[in-house]
């Protein structure tokens, strides 16, 4: 009998999950209708980004994963929460691209959005509307002059 490691190993590898650098993932494979978590190895680990979603795909050839449905993104090394309906992580790139009612919330601030695109190196949003429509962020500001 396999063992449930051996397997999960062997559904991982047969997906090319191992081959996605730098968050390898587990436990993201496609099975429609069940909630799927794609989580870094070491929860413990600053650099882990934790997806949940209805579905979720790896294509190992083009380092592309993509989260379908109900999208919750974790990112507590930046302090990012967010959720839409879609999200692609593009390894290579380094950016997460979030699709259909992007909500984010990082520190106290928030953006919302049709579109909102984070490029990992620069630490950086963008963020585009639906068609004659405007994107909304919300700042927390200090005011050194309020009691």
């Amino acid at each position: 009998m396999m063992s449930s490691f051996h397997l999960t190993y062997s559904l991982k590898r047969r997906l090319g999950l191992g081959l996605i650098v730098p968050a390898v993932l587990s436990g993201a494979i496609a099975f429609p209708s069940q909630l799927q978590n794609a989580q870094a190895q070491t929860a413990g680990d600053s650099r882990a980004l934790t997806v949940r979603s209805d579905v979720q795909e790896a294509n190992s050839k083009t380092g592309v994963v993509t989260a379908r449905g109900n999208v919750q993104m974790y990112y507590p090394a930046r302090q990012i929460q967010a959720t839409a309906t879609q999200a692609q992580y593009f390894s290579r790139e380094r950016r997460i691209e979030l699709r259909g009612n992007v909500y984010v919330l990082q520190q106290g601030n928030s953006l919302r959005g049709e579109n909102i695109t984070y490029l990992i190196d620069e630490g950086r949003f963008v963020a585009t509307p639906k068609t004659n429509r405007q994107v909304e962020s919300v700042y927390l500001v200090s005011d050194p002059s309020s009691p």
